[in-house]
């Protein structure tokens, strides 16, 4: 690959296949983002529009952006095609102000970097890989390196790195990620593995690396959708404009010019701001500690039926009420706990259904809820609405 030489030590500059250097863009991380669930049919099949309905909802909500083929979207469960189609529709009922995270990994670089540029044509801001792990004798350092610089270095969209061993059996070491945030094109983890030490190590490890990020005039991140919107508002006022001016032909300069004004779409005004690499977390439980030791925010499963609950402990945080957070924060520890950490998947799918979202079953070998177990989250979930 041009520009890229696997090694131990800084990574060498980020080059486009072609002639000269690709542009760097960097896309702002800050607040929650829920790895929205994918619905089945009863028979396991895909329940799109229910995914759809979903999306639409979660948009509306206080979270930054939606990650789709996440853990708790079961993507490893999915046929490649059923891949392509979920984000393709969670893409269509997003937002545009909303980030737009797509659940990339696969164990073989090349299958990664395929599904990657697949995401970025559907217009995802950003794509999460997960580190490979079948093969986990082999997975040294040199290899992970090689591995995340490599999906890096051809991934259209930035990257970010997915690390959680609960699930993989493989957890990657802080100083490995403290040596790949140098690479340009990787802005960020998502650590799950819950342990707070960590975090802050990796935190710590991270600090030499600062990016400007360009944002809206509030600091909220600025889309790739947003500026698509933006761009079509003024390609349609060129269209006006040019119509306004036959109209000054047979009529007069000033109707023109009142066509003209009308037809001007407003400017799309963004400022920059400077961040480092931005260190998530996954475990809702320990948002507000992972916040104060130095997190960005959090990509967290309880964000699908509880997503304002989550934000709640965020905004607390960001304006530095600690005692208001604090109590948010002990408002859903035990739910989490239980309807997540018990019960996983099918939980948080019954939770959904009890605050306004479709979860439904999960697909096999994933099993649904017991009657007990049911009763057990729309006890817990009785006082977390959304």
């Amino acid at each position: 690959m041009k520009g890229y030489t696997p090694r131990l030590g800084l990574t060498t500059a980020w080059l486009a296949t072609g002639a000269g250097k690709r542009d760097t863009v960097f896309m702002l991380l800050q607040g929650i983002f829920p790895p929205i669930t994918t619905p089945f049919y009863p028979d396991g099949e895909v329940y799109y529009k229910k995914l759809e309905h979903n999306t639409a909802l979660m948009s509306k909500t206080p979270v930054a952006g939606i990650v789709a083929l996440g853990s708790t979207g079961e993507a490893v469960m999915l046929s490649d095609q059923e891949t392509r189609e979920v984000l393709r529709l969670v893409r269509e009922a997003t937002e545009p102000e909303k980030v737009l995270i797509a659940g990339a990994g696969r164990e073989s670089a090349r299958e990664t970097i395929a599904l990657s540029e697949y995401a970025a044509g559907l217009g995802y801001d950003v794509v999460m890989v997960r580190t490979p792990h079948y093969f986990k004798k082999l997975m040294t350092t040199t290899a992970m390196l090689n591995f995340y610089r490599t999906v890096a270095d051809r991934s259209p969209v930035p990257v970010i790195i997915y690390n959680f061993p609960p699930c993989t059996g493989y957890d990657i070491p802080s100083e490995l990620v403290a040596e790949l945030a140098g690479h340009p094109n990787l802005i960020g983890i998502k650590e799950s593995s819950g342990d707070l030490e960590k975090v802050g190590r990796m935190i710590q490890g991270t600090r030499h690396v600062r990016r400007t990020v360009e944002v809206t005039e509030v600091f909220n991140a600025v889309t790739g959708r947003m500026k698509a919107a933006w761009r079509n508002a003024v390609a349609a006022a060129d269209g006006m404009i040019e119509a306004a001016a036959l109209v000054a032909a047979s009529q007069s300069a000033s109707t023109a010019a009142l066509v003209a004004t009308e037809a001007a779409p407003p400017k799309l005004k963004t400022r920059t701001r400077e961040v480092g690499f931005q260190v998530m977390v996954g475990s809702a439980d320990k948002l507000l500690p992972a916040l104060e030791l130095g997190a960005v925010g959090a990509i967290l499963a309880f964000a699908d039926p509880a997503p304002t609950a989550c934000y709640e402990i965020y905004a607390a945080w960001k304006e530095g009420d600690s005692a208001l957070a604090r109590e948010k924060q002990e408002r859903i520890v035990e739910p989490v706990r239980t309807v997540l950490g018990e019960f996983g998947i099918p939980g948080i799918k019954h939770a959904m259904d009890l605050n306004g979202y479709f979860g439904g079953p999960p697909r096999l070998p994933l099993l649904p809820l017991t009657a007990e177990q049911k009763r057990q989250v729309e006890q817990l979930m009785a006082d977390i609405r959304n």
